[in-house]
């Protein structure tokens, strides 16, 4: 057992110092361990010193090449995810661990959003464009498709009236332009964006439907009759 190290790692945790690197033997882990430990007991042990946390955050800079961060907003919620970091990064943690520990998980990235546009389709009118005054949307139904016209900016569009989870029916909130789902609760805004789940993931935006506005009214491109 190298005691020696041990006696200087344990005299540098108490001064709130970073204790030096020593090779350690096999024996030295559990006394360094609980030495760690008790040090992070005490009160205020597991919060990092200014000078330990500004040196961290100059060394992850350095890493992730980005530039050190202005004194503030930035550097006070730094310190605060390196609070739980700073005890292990005192007994010798590596900086993998730390970029670990600081940086914040990568949002997966959004559903594409799709436009269900059949082939050899034909326009069928679903109201009069008088009918459909701004923020105005209209269920149809033509049995192959349904669906739900909007106008927004002046701009009509279509959004399909199934569930991307389930395949459930939305039944439209008019007051609030939403669309909600009776099998479990997800909404969606008009234009087919998920306003709120309680799912494991988030389910894809409602797919787009073909609209235009022809000869005062407002038409959709389904598929034939028959299909």
């Amino acid at each position: 057992m190298s005691t020696r190290g041990v006696r200087r790692f344990v005299k540098d945790l108490l001064r709130r110092r970073r204790p030096r690197p020593f090779a350690a033997g096999p024996g030295d882990e559990a006394e360094l361990r609980t030495a760690v430990l008790l040090r992070a007991a005490r009160p205020g042990g597991a919060a990092p010193g200014e000078e330990f946390v500004a040196g961290l955050h100059r060394r992850l800079a350095q890493e992730l090449g980005e530039p050190a961060p202005a004194r503030g907003g930035n550097r006070r919620r730094f310190i605060q995810v390196s609070s739980a970091a700073a005890v292990a990064a005192a007994a010798g943690a590596g900086t993998e661990y730390l970029v670990t520990s600081a940086a914040e998980p990568a949002a997966a990235p959004p559903p594409p959003e799709e436009t269900l546009q059949p082939e050899n389709g034909e326009w069928r009118a679903v109201v009069a464009a008088h009918d459909l005054p701004e923020g105005g949307v209209l269920p149809f139904d033509f049995g192959a498709v349904a669906g739900f016209v909007h106008r927004t900016g002046g701009q009509v569009r279509g959004v399909s009236a199934t569930c991307t989870h389930l395949g459930c029916r939305l039944n439209l909130d008019a007051p609030a332009r939403r669309l909600n789902c009776p099998c479990h609760r997800t909404s969606f805004a008009v234009d087919g964006v998920v306003l709120t789940h309680q799912l494991p993931v988030t389910p894809p935006p409602l797919p787009h439907l073909v609209v235009r506005e022809a000869g005062g009214v407002v038409e959709v491109l389904v598929p034939p009759a028959g299909a």
